[in-house]
């Protein structure tokens, strides 16, 4: 068996970081920045000018107008995310190597992973990990687990899209992990979101391996 490469992001020489984590090579982080950066700034041209090749691609000007209509609506809802808490917002991309083959090609399954900070009274650790999941409803596949990072809840929340809401009626699933920060004031949620409600089993170990790489404090050390 071959030792898997391991490459490390610049963000993990961030010293403002509140956590540090891995994902797998298979989710590409979205650059919040870029796409949500106030119209005229740096950041709104250098996305402006990566997008252009891909607009002057098109056939056509009515595919050109459906895919900026379709990334204006991709930002009011990542938008919507940064402000209820959310800091970081990947894609998954994975081949359904178990089923859903269609010709002999296995299908795609794709995926979000997110993660948001929620502010807490103050408590311990496990209480307010606890709490989480309990103060709400809906919340199934319950399970408490001490890892490197401190206390940790995992939970499970099924979820059908609202009548009018223009996203497909297809069930969601989404897999969480609450993790309290050291602080013991806030709550770190990872939730990892597909529409694949049979590969459940396969996403709940891809959240798992992402949780156990979570660390508050510089894993590289002070001096990296």
């Amino acid at each position: 068996m071959s030792i898997p490469v391991v490459i490390l992001d610049e963000s993990v020489e961030d010293t403002d970081a509140d956590l540090w984590f891995a994902l797998p090579d298979s989710f590409v982080t979205l650059p919040l920045d870029a796409l949500l950066a106030e119209p005229g700034s740096t950041a709104a041209e250098s996305m402006r000018a990566a997008i252009a090749p891909i607009l002057e691609s098109m056939p056509d000007e009515m595919l050109r107008l459906l895919l900026v209509a379709q990334i204006a609506s991709g930002q009011q809802m990542l938008a919507a995310l940064c402000e209820s808490g959310t800091v970081h917002c990947s894609i998954g991309l994975h081949r359904d190597d178990v089923g859903g083959q269609t010709n002999g090609v296995a299908q795609p399954l794709l995926s979000l992973f997110t993660i948001s900070w929620r502010d807490t009274n103050v408590a311990p650790r496990a209480v307010t990990a606890a709490r989480a999941v309990t103060a709400v409803e809906g919340h199934t596949h319950i399970a408490f687990q001490e890892l490197p990072c401190g206390p940790v809840v995992l939970s499970e929340t099924a979820r059908q899209p609202a009548a009018g809401s223009g996203l497909p009626q297809r069930p969601l699933l989404q897999i969480h992990a609450h993790l309290p920060h050291p602080d013991c004031k806030r709550l770190a949620v990872l939730t990892l979101s597909t529409t694949a409600t049979a590969r459940r089993e396969e996403y709940r170990a891809i959240l798992r391996q992402v949780v156990e790489t979570v660390r508050f404090e510089n894993p590289l050390g002070a001096d990296s």
